[in-house]
């Protein structure tokens, strides 16, 4: 495995995950990005697991008035067989506060990718606090 590409790799797949995420209008093209089996970790949610799950998940954050999610992700560490993957991220999740007016917070993540079958990298593990 070639460290070097496989991080650029990454680092795409996820820029390319948080345009589609922010854009907000593709709920098929944001589920993707997660494995079948994704853990989805929400600050003071219980844990959204598999796919049917995180779909309610994300449907629903969309409904919320002035909803808005990006992150940059950095420091791609990968295990010793070249399966899987961690990245940390810089978030901000923005959503209209009690006066209609935009409120965002900053965050910080920790996502676990995992190379499946088909050599695609899908998102296994996804957690962020504020």
């Amino acid at each position: 495995m070639d460290i070097a590409s496989e991080t650029t790799r990454l680092l795409k797949l996820d820029a390319q995950w948080s345009a589609a995420a922010s854009a907000g209008c593709d709920i098929e093209r944001v589920l993707g990005f997660w494995t079948d089996d994704a853990v989805v970790i929400p600050p003071g949610m219980p844990a959204v697991r598999g796919k049917a799950a995180l779909r309610q998940y994300v449907e629903g954050s969309m409904q919320i008035p002035g909803f808005r999610i990006s992150w940059t992700s950095k420091d791609v560490s990968f295990s010793p067989d070249g399966n899987l993957a961690y990245m940390f991220s810089a978030n901000a999740v923005t959503m209209n506060g009690p006066d209609g007016q935009p409120c965002t917070i900053e965050g910080r993540a920790v996502t676990i990718w995992r190379r499946e079958s088909d050599g695609d990298w899908r998102c296994a593990v996804d957690i962020w606090n504020a």
